[in-house]
């Protein structure tokens, strides 16, 4: 079993349910964690999980609007299994930087696993 690892990918969206984040957007961070099952020795891209091709369909997904990271998080998991039906797992973590909270220090976020049948 193999787990690829893409962490700390930064993005800048309009994620959020109230008025201003549509127009003001915020900072994200987004971790995966993408697992599959192998019995091959892996020597050649087509037999592993192409992180570049994971981290084309978080970019894009992270540029479209949605209200609840909830969601966000969700459609990751479903775009990125769909780009490979060998994976096992999901794991998505999606940080928002900048919460529209009066007077807050910190961030929020969501985490969202995903198992596939083998």
């Amino acid at each position: 079993m193999f787990t690829i690892h893409l962490h700390h990918l930064r993005f800048f969206s309009f994620h959020g349910v109230h008025e201003e984040e549509g127009i003001l957007g915020n900072d994200y961070e987004v971790n995966a964690d993408i697992t599959f099952n192998t019995t091959e020795n892996i020597t050649a891209l087509h037999q592993t999980i192409n992180y570049v091709k994971i981290y084309a369909v978080i970019k894009q997904q992270m540029h479209i609007p949605t209200a609840l990271l909830e969601t966000v998080a969700q459609d990751l998991a479903e775009k990125i299994y769909a780009s490979d039906n060998r994976i096992t797992s999901i794991n998505i973590n999606i940080k928002k930087e900048h919460p529209p909270i009066p007077n807050f220090t910190g961030s929020v976020g969501v985490s969202y696993k995903k198992d596939f049948l083998a």
